[in-house]
């Protein structure tokens, strides 16, 4: 009788050794496991989940076309979302969180220098930005109270500067361009280039950039025809001379000296998505143009160069 307790109790100890030692079994082992494989399972399911999300923010890129009333019209990049990243910046709460979404952009197949010669009045209807389009071939005066009231307002703008003022403001055309906005050629001594031959159209764009050139170093990509007046010939003179003719969609009509509020209001009521906002330097746009910045801010409007607004990123 005792042998037999003695075996029983023998094999009961041995049971309980193998347990012991056996990690699957172990008690005290149990709940790390099943912690770990809770937060295994968390992290599995918000990887699972962005992933699921991501086509619902998913864009396609939109290609450059010709519009039949605005013209050339520039592309968008396409949006697309990077699970990996997204995942990186959301592991931490372990949850998803839409505002934490890493977006890779995706270039258009059709690019705006890929389309034929035509006008450009505006950047992509759907882009939240505008430019400011200042033509100077008179106004001296009021130039470097405009630009420091840009720079001020962290605000850059394309200048079009007429070649025969260049000549004679080297200094200033010098100080535009180093404050970093964009200069364009706004014709040699503003013309009414529709009426012009087409021999005359070709030096009035390239007398300006020869002059541009040698005050800043770089030959202007962008020309705007005076008073606005082109027709076919005139889109395809600058073609030819790898440039893109920009006209405008909301005018501040500053040269007939409106008042401040009534310049703000004509562009207020006319903003829009891509607008291309024509003005000049003058009293009007010296005395409002901080106003007026303030108000397409609140908009919601970033305000940047012809090239930032015509480029398809977003």
């Amino acid at each position: 009788m005792y042998r037999y307790r003695w075996f029983v109790n023998f094999i009961v100890f041995i049971i309980i050794v193998s347990v012991a030692f056996n990690s699957e079994y172990n008690p005290f082992v149990m709940n790390e496991t099943d912690g770990l494989s809770q937060a295994a399972k968390t992290i599995d399911e918000l990887y699972n989940s962005i992933q699921d999300k991501s086509g619902q923010f998913t864009e396609p890129p939109q290609n450059a076309y010709i519009d039949d009333v605005w013209k050339k019209t520039p592309g968008r990049n396409g949006l697309s979302v990077n699970v990996e990243d997204s995942y990186e910046k959301m592991k931490k709460e372990g949850i998803f969180d839409e505002s934490l979404l890493v977006y890779e952009q995706e270039s258009p197949e059709i690019s705006l220098n890929e389309l034929p010669a035509s006008p450009i009045f505006r950047g992509h209807p759907e882009k939240e930005m505008v430019a400011f389009l200042i033509n100077v071939s008179w106004g001296t005066e009021y130039i470097p109270e405009i630009l420091n009231i840009l720079k001020e307002n962290k605000v850059k703008a394309t200048f079009f500067i007429e070649g025969k003022w260049a000549k004679v403001n080297a200094e200033l055309v010098k100080m535009i361009d180093e404050q970093g906005h964009v200069i364009g050629n706004h014709a040699y001594n503003h013309p009414d280039m529709g009426r012009l031959s087409n021999q005359k159209i070709v030096e009035q764009i390239s007398q300006t950039n020869e002059i541009i050139e040698a005050i800043v170093g770089d030959t202007p990509k962008w020309f705007a025809p005076p008073g606005g007046s082109f027709n076919d010939q005139v889109v395809q003179a600058a073609h030819h001379l790898k440039m893109e003719t920009i006209l405008w969609t909301v005018d501040t009509i500053d040269w007939k000296n409106p008042s401040v509020s009534v310049m703000i209001n004509r562009v207020n009521s006319k903003v829009h998505p891509g607008a291309t906002i024509l003005m000049h330097p003058t009293p009007s746009i010296v005395n409002g143009l901080n106003e007026l910045i303030k108000q397409i801010k609140d908009k919601g409007y970033k305000i940047s160069t012809i090239e930032n607004l015509l480029s398809e990123e977003r």
